[in-house]
């Protein structure tokens, strides 16, 4: 038995790194013939099969080998009440599980909501730079999903996303295909079906659009990345340690991300390094308000922080490599200098984006990337049509004002995974306050569609911008005051409360805020007595 190619799976294009939540091969696969150890859709008749980045190749399919062990179907608790799927466990995911856990429901119709990431933590992305500043621990802004999850009937799985086989789409009467939503097949071999999804896949940083980022440069989006640029920090503080020599850091981008991440680093080096921050703009942050524009400008320019406005990075490379290149032997030959360079010092070529502006080549100890993302949910290789998603050039879904993804009215599409555009039909920013808001959307809209209500439609407020500025500085300008902006000790207090109240669920919210309380009063006995002793001593 086979399927038609009306019924066929979706694989999706493999995405470049190790830690992505969706992860297949490059090869474009078919279906495989035999279908015997699957479950169907409930009352759907279609069948799903597994597939693997191995296996035999017949006329452009390909067929599950003998050794290979054929997927297991996911046993859900009841079968009769709804059964939502969430797949990416970040502000969107998250936030929506937990909204339908809050939800009043009829008792036949509550659903099971199974959530899914690749990561057993969730983690609270605006903080990591406080992290990186040693303000706070890291189970305060990424706490395990089993202890956020632990007082509710949210499943939680750490697996990977394999294929994603929706059967949910319109025909040409505008009736569904299926009464299943369809099937999602884990990394594990665990087949999952569905009669809602939610895509909230987030994204990661883009580091293949010039020569050299993704070898030598350091992203900076999640919890790893955070580790990573730490561990560095520290090993170049110890090994410059009693040097003359000081730490050089290149950020690329001074968007929001770029600025936090260029005062933060300013301030944890101090007089032992220079930042020197990249932007394509010949200002920084060009979408921020002028308030915090003028907030960051005054900080970076009150730290060794060097800006290089208009230009872009041609190509990052090795100091011994670069070098190597260009200096000859006196044979005529070229002379391998490498080993006269230390292998972690890194050359940036820059090019004026702008008349007037000559090439740059800059060295730096380390080089952070915070220039673009893409979504991790990518283009469907090509399939019977009535199946895609449609996708935008992002590679984000297309969505309606409800969030549902266009001709699949079982699958509904947040943050980062999703392409809604405001009243003014620009596309809504990727950022963690527009996924918080439609996970809250998200979530009603399951409710109302599994209860045949009426659905809401999506509109983003914006409620102001918050940026980390160091330690003890942040601005923050408040959308519903015009012209007000909090910046120093108070915008960072009031940051800091601002966050507080959005972490995920009350007993973290309490754990959080007694940390947060009894460090400030050791820092405060710790800054009396610094002051009694200078007071005494001068005396």
């Amino acid at each position: 038995m086979a399927l038609s190619a009306s019924t066929a799976i979706l694989p999706f294009k493999r995405i470049s790194g190790g830690s992505k939540l969706f992860n297949s091969s490059s090869k474009t696969f078919g279906v495989g013939a035999n279908l015997s150890s699957f479950r169907t859709c409930r009352g759907s008749g279609l069948g799903i099969v597994g597939l693997a980045s191995t296996g035999s190749s017949n006329g452009g399919f390909v067929d599950l080998s003998e050794s290979e062990t054929p997927p297991r179907t996911y046993d859900w608790p009841d079968n009769k009440k709804p059964r939502v799927c969430i797949l990416g466990g970040g502000f969107g995911g998250l936030y929506t599980a937990l909204r339908l856990e809050s939800l009043v429901w009829p008792d036949h119709k509550r659903p099971q909501v199974l959530l899914i990431d690749q990561s057993d933590r969730f983690v609270f992305k605006p903080m990591l730079y406080e992290l990186l500043s040693k303000e706070v621990d890291a189970w305060e802004i990424a706490p395990r999903f089993s202890d956020l999850l632990a007082n509710t009937a949210v499943q939680f799985f750490k697996d990977r996303v394999k294929l994603l086989h929706p059967s949910d789409h319109l025909g040409m009467n505008g009736q569904m295909a299926s009464s299943c939503g369809g099937t999602v097949l884990l990394e594990s071999g665990l087949l999952i079906e569905y009669d809602w999804l939610v895509l909230a896949l987030g994204a990661e940083s883009k580091l293949d659009a010039v020569p050299g980022a993704a070898e030598f440069a350091l992203p900076f989006s999640t919890l790893e990345d955070a580790c990573k640029v730490d561990q560095k920090l520290n090993a170049l503080v110890r090994r410059k340690f009693g040097k003359d020599s000081m730490i050089h850091v290149a950020v690329v981008g001074c968007g929001y991300a770029g600025v936090e991440l260029a005062a933060t680093v300013s301030e944890r080096l101090g007089d032992r390094g220079m930042v020197q921050a990249i932007n394509v703009n010949t200002t920084i942050c060009p979408t921020a308000s002028s308030g915090n524009r003028e907030a960051a400008l005054k900080v970076l320019s009150s730290r060794k922080v060097q800006l290089f406005l208009g230009y872009v990075v041609r190509c990052i490379g090795r100091v011994g490599d670069f070098e190597a290149s260009v200096k000859p032997t006196e044979s005529g030959g070229v002379q391998d200098v490498a080993a006269e360079h230390d292998s972690e010092k890194y050359t940036l070529e820059l090019q004026p984006a702008f008349k007037g502006l000559e090439s740059q080549i800059l060295e730096a100890d380390l080089v952070l990337w915070t220039v673009g993302s893409k979504p991790l949910l990518p283009p469907l290789e090509p399939c019977n049509k009535a199946h895609e998603l449609p996708l935008n050039a992002r590679g984000q879904a297309e969505t309606d004002e409800t969030l549902r993804v266009k001709g699949h009215p079982r699958i509904f599409a947040v943050g980062d995974s999703a392409a809604l555009r405001d009243s003014n039909g620009m596309l809504l920013p990727a950022t963690a306050q527009v996924a918080f808001q439609q996970a809250d959307f998200a979530g009603w809209n399951l409710w109302a569609a599994i209860n045949d209500r009426p659905l809401l439609p999506f509109r983003f407020q914006n409620l102001g911008e918050m940026m980390s500025l160091g330690r003890n500085d942040a601005a923050i300008s408040p959308n519903f005051i015009d012209g007000l902006t909090l910046e120093g000790p108070i915008g960072h207090s009031a940051r800091k409360i601002a966050y507080l109240l959005r972490l995920p669920t009350d007993e973290h919210r309490l754990k959080v805020g007694v940390s947060w309380l009894t460090k400030s009063a050791i820092d405060s006995v710790a800054l009396l007595q610094s002051t009694l002793t200078k007071v005494f001593s001068d005396s």
